[in-house]
């Protein structure tokens, strides 16, 4: 079994700046794509930024410019660097991966969420 967890979510003020961290641990060979999600109180879960397993990146319009998506392929981890942070930002972040088992199989999984709450 695989297991994400999610950490670096709280408070902070508008313009702030937050950094999510991710660790995938468990029966893992190797991982292609990590994704983070946001849920704002009411909505749905959307995608905010991709990396694929070769580094490459893709954000959601709304946070370009301002969101930074890393990894580090040897702890099996994923970052979200959150600058000019707006209190349209705030939301439950989710981290999800495409696990390759050593037998050969794929999984996608995701992690408990952490809270980003921005007040004005």
């Amino acid at each position: 079994q695989v297991q994400l967890v999610e950490s670096g979510g709280g408070l902070v003020q508008a313009g702030g700046s937050l950094r999510l961290s991710c660790a995938a641990s468990g029966s893992i060979f190797s991982i292609n794509n990590m994704r983070w999600y946001r849920q704002a109180p009411g909505k749905q879960r959307d995608q905010v930024a991709v990396i694929t397993s070769g580094g490459s990146t893709n954000y959601a319009d709304s946070v370009k410019g301002r969101f930074t998506i890393s990894r580090d392929n040897a702890k099996n981890a994923v970052y979200l660097q959150m600058n000019s942070l707006k209190p349209d930002d705030t939301g439950v972040y989710y981290c999800n991966a495409d696990v390759w088992y050593a037998s050969g199989g794929v999984k996608t999984f995701w992690g408990q969420g952490t809270q980003v709450s921005v007040s004005s």
